[in-house]
């Protein structure tokens, strides 16, 4: 979802003559004395833009700064956020949409924004911050009931937009999450959930049979990218949850299984989900409990498609961001932020993953493991994460819906 600042001359004039209170995003304003309460890395530093903003998710930044972020739930929609004095603080602010929604994405000339269930688009010009007119409907009638309803999106080469579709259950059982339930075999919800479709990014009223199921067995990648230097399409997503209250395995075993996901989509790859899960500790997808699975067998796994990273288990990843900015050091290019929201099932263990990690690429792919850039200062649960973008000067956008809140970081001048 990042917004490069490199387009044709054109482009650049326009931005020069746009009105100085729509190009004060481009600015570098004075951090906050206590990093507006993030943790962060060495070397970096931080500012709120805005706060009380209502559970904010998914980020785009236009060229000139403005934000526009996707906002959930009821009375939600796009708010659009711009800086007209050059402090890095949001002060004037418009909403607009007909429904909260947590997908949004920006390019070709339009803002496109996803509803639980549609994908809507607007045509967006350089300084505009808000539509004019009713948008159009790119996609109609996804389903929005069951376990995961939000819908995430990339814009891909060729005219294409990346939809991504959570499944129904946790784990395709024939009672959802009860215990000792078998799943289903095949599961049938695998035709309409559980990965990532392939839509026209300019062909109004689709419906879900219109696109391309791309990729199948992710049980909710609710964040999803294209890499910029290669196009290629990255996800994450969550892995399933109760194992130990279902299946009977440890307090350990449950907090820590199965792994959160990084993986890296193509046409016609399956996951595994419902039927496997990868086991970060074995570095292997094994067999699920619902389908006579003891927690090593691999059988059916072997032909699924592992992960490039395993994650700790529940850390819930919400949104990647790829780094193509040069404000950041030289380790932080080309690579992956990814935004953790938390868990909620890890207990009687302590609930973990409240952050927004940094994974290096080199040639395009992962490059060692990870580390983490940024948590909340005042305890290690406060930093609800679940946006991510790249602005036009290198700074990272940090959204946290459960915060209603989004921060600036940039280098320390």
């Amino acid at each position: 979802m990042t917004v490069s600042l490199a387009r044709p001359l054109g482009g650049l004039l326009l931005l020069l003559f746009l009105p100085l209170s729509s190009r004060r995003g481009l600015t570098t304003p004075t951090c906050a004395p206590d990093n507006a309460g993030l943790a962060l890395s060495p070397g970096v530093c931080a500012i709120l833009v805005g706060s009380s903003l209502g559970p904010v998710r998914h980020l785009v930044v236009a060229p000139n700064g403005d934000i526009l972020a996707a906002v959930s739930g009821q009375g939600g929609g796009v708010l659009a956020l711009r800086d007209t004095d050059g402090d890095g603080k949001a002060d004037l602010r418009r909403s607009f949409g007909p429904d909260g929604g947590t997908g949004i994405a920006l390019g070709g000339g339009y803002l496109y924004f996803a509803t639980d269930n549609r994908v809507l688009r607007w045509p967006w010009a350089e300084g505009q911050l808000e539509p004019k007119g009713d948008p159009e409907t790119i996609v109609r009638g996804l389903p929005d009931n069951g376990n995961h309803v939000s819908k995430s999106l990339a814009l891909g080469g060729g005219n294409t937009l990346f939809v991504s579709i959570g499944s129904f259950t946790n784990s395709c059982q024939i009672w959802d999450r009860e215990r000792r339930s078998p799943g289903v075999d095949p599961c049938g919800e695998l035709r309409t959930r559980a990965g990532i479709w392939r839509f026209a990014a300019d062909r109004r009223e689709q419906k879900q049979q219109d696109g391309v199921r791309f990729a199948t067995g992710l049980r909710n990648a609710v964040g999803i990218a294209v890499e910029p230097r290669t196009g290629r399409l990255f996800a994450t997503s969550h892995g399933r949850d109760q194992l130990g209250q279902n299946w009977g395995f440890t307090d350990e075993q449950n907090a820590e299984l199965p792994a959160e996901e990084l993986v890296q989509p193509n046409q016609g790859d399956d996951f595994g989900w419902p039927y496997c899960y990868f086991d970060q500790q074995a570095g292997k997808k094994v067999l699920a409990p619902e389908y006579r699975g003891d927690g090593k067998a691999v059988g059916r796994c072997a032909e699924k498609k592992a992960p490039l990273i395993g994650f700790p288990g529940h850390w819930a990843p919400m949104a990647i961001a790829f780094y193509a900015g040069s404000q950041f050091p030289e380790r932080y290019q080309g690579g992956a932020f990814i935004a953790f929201h938390g868990s909620w099932n890890r207990a009687p263990l302590p609930q973990a993953g409240y952050r927004v990690v940094f994974v290096p690429f080199v040639n395009g792919v992962p490059a060692g493991g990870y580390d983490t850039f940024a948590s909340g200062a005042g305890g290690p649960t406060e930093l609800r994460a679940s946006g991510l973008a790249v602005g036009p000067d290198g700074s990272l956008y940090i959204a946290a819906d459960g915060n209603g809140k989004i921060w600036r970081v940039m280098v320390k001048r």
